[in-house]
């Protein structure tokens, strides 16, 4: 029998500084993403989300070809950081041009950008690899994450971010609820519709650049759409959603790096994303809302009623 004294030990934070600091700014990330993640998923913005996250990469990249030109550190985080947002940015505005002037869906629009600007990166962290400079190992964290090398500034910065996006999410609620159900009708009554969406996006690079050195460009959209997903089949309200998919987030980002933190060689994203995922599985079939157990065993009722 696995002996789960070591884990238990861990969730109740009685392991070394350096594993609580990190399982409390993966909790802060979590939440995080799982609050910006409902209004994505509810305006069907999560494939936009996934091209975004894959444009920081060749940001990434520009961004040590920059510091390294001007001087600095490859691995400045600021400029590394700025190159990323910038990409992303880019990005999005594209897949907003192609919708916009030419005949292509937006899936396809998507599509074609997140390829492109992937393979992009990909081209030139290999052309960083043969440059006469240092730093150049470790930039592949940012594709699958480096969540157990979390210092404690950085911790304390993803703490402070997920309160600014809370308080930014509450300032806004009622108008981003009222453009995920009926966008027409909000447009119809003068609401800034393509202002709101504006502002969802802005939230999604946000949580996606800021995620990227802890769980990595990869895994950063798993970690935004499964917990609101998964808040989707407990409740039909918006506001408990949203409380929902931030516990569901932070849980998953706790749980996930206590269990990396056990087995050390198990890399912490990507343990995150299989507890926020089985706790998804869950939900489909024992969520009180729209749980498939919930809704079969309410239809019986309703025949035996009959």
């Amino acid at each position: 029998m696995t002996d789960l004294s070591p884990l238990v030990s861990i969730l109740l934070l009685q392991a070394g500084y350096n594993t609580i600091v990190v399982m409390l700014g993966a909790a802060a990330l979590g939440a995080a993403t799982g609050i910006v993640g409902v209004f994505a998923m509810l305006r069907r913005r999560a494939l936009v989300a996934d091209a975004v996250a894959h444009a920081t990469l060749p940001g990434v990249a520009l961004g040590f070809i920059v510091a390294v030109t001007l001087g600095f550190s490859g691995r400045s985080l600021p400029f590394l950081m700025v190159g990323a947002a910038l990409t992303a940015i880019l990005a999005a505005l594209s897949i907003q041009w192609i919708t916009n002037r030419t005949r292509l869906t937006e899936d396809t629009a998507i599509a074609s950008v997140l390829a492109t600007f992937f393979a992009l990166g990909i081209v030139l962290l290999t052309v960083i690899q043969t440059l006469k400079t240092g730093g150049q190992a470790g930039l592949d964290i940012y594709l699958l994450g480096a969540t157990a090398g979390m210092l404690r500034e950085e911790a304390i910065i993803l703490a402070l971010f997920s309160l600014v996006v809370a308080l930014a999410v509450a300032a806004i609620f009622k108008e981003l609820t009222l453009i995920s159900f009926d966008a027409d009708y909000a447009r119809a009554h003068g609401f800034p519709v393509r202002l709101l969406d504006l502002a969802i996006l802005a939230l999604v690079l946000a949580v996606v650049v800021i995620g990227l050195r802890v769980v990595g460009l990869v895994l950063i959209v798993a970690l935004l759409i499964t917990p609101p997903a998964a808040a989707r089949f407990w409740t039909n309200h918006t506001g408990y959603m949203t409380l929902i998919s931030a516990t569901i987030g932070a849980a998953s980002a706790y749980f996930g790096a206590a269990i990396s933190a056990v087995s050390p060689d198990t890399p912490t994203g990507a343990v995150i994303v299989l507890v926020a995922f089985t706790i998804l599985l869950f939900s489909v079939f024992f969520g009180s809302a729209r749980g498939i157990v919930v809704r079969a065993f309410g239809a019986r009722q309703w025949r035996g009623a009959s």
